[in-house]
């Protein structure tokens, strides 16, 4: 393959791409293939396709062909890297290395320990988010020869990060568990929004509870539990879904359609007084 490549052809290189995407997300093939489809769209030295684990608070490379030190600096250090604050910025663009502000770069452990060690010169580092907005991981692809200007891959890159997303977003979990009789499950809209987020029948009903804007002490009552083991379960679930506080875990849940079940104790009755 040559950098002479057409626009045309690069364009038919993204529908393999695409195609090898969608393959991984449905399990038939593994995410390698999505990587190998993309040296067609625009060669590389070292790339790969990382999952964001939010339990962990680090990636997980799904496929890659960076070094041993460069894959753990992917997985254990880039999210605290300056760099990686603007490519999480509002504009959620793919950052490449040719323009990032040079006392940017000076300020990166990445750059400066792992990616300027290896000739690296030219490359693409891109944000993957899921539809709902949540980040689920990200591409980094790297090379040691400049790309020509202007780089048709740029902008393919950019059309492919949603299937891309797909490709490393983690796959839906088994059914949920049955509600004890003591707590209620929470009610949804969407048989498929069940378990959203992989959070557990508990984190699912404080989810729930919290589009009501009850305090903690209140959804204690309304579960069985303590008001402390509602704020563990809602530390829990707001970083599983990588959320910053309780009202955006109330406006997700409220967009998958998720609400607690109604209150039918007889003080709650009409006509009856508290």
């Amino acid at each position: 393959m040559t950098a002479e490549r057409s626009t045309a052809d690069i364009l038919d290189a993204a529908v393999h791409v695409r195609e090898a995407a969608r393959s991984a997300t449905s399990g038939a093939t593994g995410v390698d293939t999505v990587l190998a489809a993309l040296a067609e769209v625009m060669e590389y030295d070292h790339a790969s396709l990382a999952r964001w684990d939010p339990r962990r608070r680090r990636h997980t490379t799904l496929a890659g062909s960076y070094p041993d030190d460069a894959t753990a600096y992917i997985e254990t250090r880039l999210h605290h890297d300056p760099v990686f604050a603007v490519l999480r910025g509002p504009a959620r663009g793919g950052l490449w290395l040719r323009d990032v502000p040079r006392h940017l770069l000076a300020a990166s452990p990445g750059f400066q320990d792992v990616l300027r060690p290896l000739g690296i010169e030219d490359g693409v580092a891109q944000c993957l988010f899921a539809p709902d907005g949540r980040y689920v991981g990200m591409l980094n692809v790297s090379t040691r020869r400049p790309r020509r200007t202007p780089d048709p891959a740029r902008a393919v890159v950019t059309l492919l990060t949603e299937t891309l997303a797909a490709a490393v977003a983690p796959r839906v979990g088994p059914p949920p568990e049955e509600p004890t009789a003591a707590a209620p499950a929470a009610h949804t809209r969407r048989p498929d929004a069940a378990r959203p987020g992989g959070l557990s029948p508990r984190e699912l009903q404080v989810l729930a509870e919290l589009t009501t804007g009850r305090t903690n002490r209140e959804i204690a009552e309304r579960l069985y539990i303590t008001p402390r083991t509602v704020g563990t379960h809602i530390e829990h679930l707001l970083a599983k879904l990588d959320l910053p506080n309780r009202a955006a875990a109330a406006a997700r849940a409220a967009a998958w359609g998720i609400e607690p079940p109604a209150d039918t104790s007889p003080a709650a009755r009409p006509g009856r007084s508290r």
